[in-house]
């Protein structure tokens, strides 16, 4: 239980890179499979999760050996938050830009579909902003996978 089957530098390698690998792989997904889950969306991190563990641990099952992936991977995602906070260019590169999707209640079908948003999310975002198409000014695709609706004034 305590003893590790690895050496203690080799979680950490394996954390750094298993990490650093999924958050590229995650980033380059698109911006709707970390804003909005569907369940297919929750089953592929669900079975990401399984893939990589074995990766994480290298087949140790010792607290310690735990332990210090656990607090490799916590360390990682503070350095990237901290990146992505006092760099401008790592903010966009990490977390990305809003991306203008609409405008005057038209929305642009090529930037719509690159992005995979489906007819009925845009409907969704109207609604939510308590707007018809006729009085949108523009549409954004969030950063973060929201879809943001400005009025006209």
């Amino acid at each position: 239980m305590f003893d590790m089957d690895l050496a203690w530098w080799e979680f950490i390698v394996r954390g750094a890179v298993v990490y650093l690998t999924l958050l590229v792989m995650v980033r380059l997904s698109g911006r709707r499979t970390v804003g909005q889950f569907t369940p297919f969306d929750l089953l592929v991190v669900m079975l990401l999760s399984e893939a990589v563990s074995n990766s994480l641990s290298g087949g140790d099952d010792s607290v310690g050996g735990g332990l210090i992936v656990a607090a490799t991977l916590i360390v990682l995602n503070t350095a990237v938050a901290m990146l992505s906070t006092y760099s401008k260019r790592a903010s966009i590169m990490l977390d990305g830009t809003a991306v203008l999707i609409g405008r005057d209640g038209q929305f642009f079908d090529k930037v719509v579909k690159r992005c995979r948003i489906t007819e009925s999310d845009l409907e969704q975002a109207l609604r939510a902003a308590d707007c018809s198409r006729a009085d949108m000014q523009c549409a954004f695709l969030e950063a973060d996978g929201e879809i943001t609706i400005q009025q006209k004034k």
